[in-house]
């Protein structure tokens, strides 16, 4: 007769031939047998956080910055309810977690108890699959489906409910056995004919743009190395989403930096004016588009994506390629390499012309800031944070808001899986939980969370949670005291009528960290950047660093919400470059 365990014990077994390392999580009456088994497996270590929203960001930090999928564990009621912010963000940015959360006894179920709520109800629409288990014997081979669901196909956040009872319940447990990956077949639906057309287009093409998003990243470091190799063999731009960047490095001559609602004047052009777009990981979101019917109007399509239901969603595409990045990508050279080995040479001569109107574009430099001696530029502290920092290897979350575009437009990322900041749902909060689930991930690695003071605010009690567990992660406050990116649009759309937009009573962030037996640090001046930038990335302890800067400045360039991609707003200085160079072009 086989052991019999309890379904405690079955999670803890399910995770350990799961190779989970971290949890992070938060006990409650609920998951008390789960809590309770946890000190006979050490192998697992918990990390407990101070609220169940940074058990959620904490676990996304960890799965994207290592590709692994993080996993949280809380309990009913409002211990699944203060998940669901994160469950939702990993949902929109495709980012793997495996969620368990406790429930009532299955026989209260329906009865309105204590601490109990619909958990899978709740959780549908911002989940992959979820399951509510109401029998012991069927506990391991859902958590097992669980983590299968979440790291194959496009990524995504799954959800395993498990009532107090089913905790105490014993049965046998089968121990996993981990299929071959089904990955390849089953989400590759593209073919050799697809790969054709691809490169037949490509040939075609004299203003082709790579249009890149975050399911480069999720593809694995590969298909970053991959598409590096395809945009040197054709000497096309590539531009990125926000999600995408540190997959094609930042620095490198042919990448026309971020595009979108914030992006580059070159990148946001090139993708209005291109003949060909290829996009390769991304959703074709409303931050990139603008205003669907003047999206990109001459431009032929093609859309590589793992997920098929991506595709025609929200843009119409003349090609689509249903497939892993990586898989399509490798195709994509072996086959231009075995068809057409002067390629590279030949197309790089067809885009001469189009490479010059994008330097063009490029030379109205609209990420370019009027910088001052006195006052703290947002833009020039990130860019000095860069240069201290870009010789480590760095890991960089942020929260949301100015400082977030601000991070994107100024800091360079050459590798993939360095950038951990909230996309599609654009929480406030979730940088310095974030950093806290890289740190664990990267023990040993400087990790940046790049703050804005309002939103750093709503999840600061997890400096608890990384001063407990020794993790030296640097808090790097760009602190303008208003909600920086509602104060902007109030400016620019709302006729300067700031209503709740400035936040009096602010914290003194040194004393707060010093508080928190953690390190503050503070900048008032451009000359007190460096020394208190090196200060905080030398220190091996937790790091606020509250820096003073411009409470005016804004973030250019923008576009304004339903406007089309090519009509941004810059700074008074771009548009004096903007006109000079077009009165230059007509006078020539």
């Amino acid at each position: 007769m086989s052991k019999l365990y309890s379904g405690a014990e079955i999670v803890f077994k399910c995770l350990e031939d799961q190779k989970v390392d971290h949890v992070f999580g938060y006990p409650g009456g609920a998951v008390l047998p789960i809590y309770d088994e946890l000190k006979n497996h050490s192998s697992l270590k918990h990390i407990l956080v101070r609220h169940e929203q940074g058990a959620g960001h904490a676990a996304e930090g960890y799965a994207r910055s290592t590709g692994k999928p993080g996993v949280l564990l809380v309990t009913s009621g409002p211990g699944a309810t203060n998940a669901v912010t994160a469950l939702t963000d990993a949902y929109m940015d495709s980012v793997p977690l495996v969620c368990i959360t406790g429930q009532v006894p299955t026989h209260l179920i329906g009865t309105d108890a204590f601490q109990e709520c619909d958990t899978t109800g709740i959780t549908r629409p911002c989940t992959k699959h979820n399951w509510l288990v109401k029998d012991v014997n069927d506990l391991s081979k859902t958590i097992h489906k669980a983590f299968e669901v979440a790291t194959t196909g496009r990524p995504g956040p799954v959800l395993v409910d498990i009532p107090k009872d089913i905790q105490f319940q014993k049965t046998s447990y089968k121990k996993f056995k981990k299929q071959k990956k089904s990955n390849g077949k089953i989400h590759n639906q593209f073919t050799q004919k697809d790969i054709n057309e691809l490169i037949k287009l490509m040939s075609k093409a004299s203003k082709p743009v790579f249009y890149t998003g975050g399911g480069v990243i999720n593809s694995g470091p590969k298909a970053s190395e991959l598409l590096r190799e395809v945009v040197s063999l054709t000497g096309f731009p590539i531009t990125s989403t926000l999600q995408g960047l540190g997959a094609f490095p930042g620095n490198d001559n042919q990448f026309l930096g971020m595009l979108g609602m914030h992006g580059s004047y070159e990148a946001n052009n090139a993708m209005y004016h291109c003949d060909l777009m290829i996009n390769i990981g991304a959703r074709f979101d409303d931050r990139i588009t603008g205003k669907i019917d003047e999206f990109s109007p001459k431009s032929k399509k093609v859309h590589i994506d793992i997920d098929p239901s991506s595709i025609n969603k929200n843009v119409k595409v003349g090609l689509p390629i249903v497939g892993d990045v990586a898989q399509v990508l490798s195709s994509t050279i072996k086959t231009i390499k075995k068809a057409k080995p002067n390629f590279a040479k030949s197309n790089k001569q067809k885009v001469s012309k189009w490479w010059e109107k994008i330097q063009e574009w490029r030379s109205i430099k609209s990420f370019d800031f009027v910088n001052s001696t006195d006052t703290i530029k947002p833009q020039y502290a990130v860019q000095r944070l860069y240069e201290l920092t870009k010789n480590k290897d760095t890991y960089i979350t942020t929260e949301v808001g100015q400082h977030q575009m601000w991070a994107a437009q100024h800091y360079k990322f050459d590798k993939p899986n360095r950038w951990m900041t909230s996309g599609g749902l654009g929480t406030m909060g979730y940088g310095l939980p974030a950093a806290v689930g890289v740190q664990v991930a990267h023990p040993n690695k400087l990790v940046i969370d790049i703050a804005g003071e309002a939103s750093v605010l709503m999840t600061m009690q997890e400096m608890s949670t990384a001063v407990q567990y020794s993790l030296p992660i640097k808090i790097f406050i760009l602190n303008n005291e208003y909600m920086g990116m509602v104060r902007q649009w109030q400016e620019l759309l709302h006729g300067g009528r700031y209503s709740e937009s400035y936040t009096d009573s602010l914290p003194d962030f040194v004393k707060l960290a010093e508080s928190y037996k953690a390190v503050g640090l503070r900048a008032k001046k451009a000359s007190e950047l460096d020394e208190v930038i090196n200060e905080m990335i030398n220190n091996d302890k937790t790091v606020i660093a509250d820096i003073w800067v411009d409470k005016e400045e804004n973030c250019f360039p923008m576009i304004q919400s339903g406007s089309a991609h090519n009509e941004m707003l810059l700074s008074k200085e771009q548009e004096q470059d903007k006109k000079s160079a077009e009165k230059g072009k007509i006078l020539v």
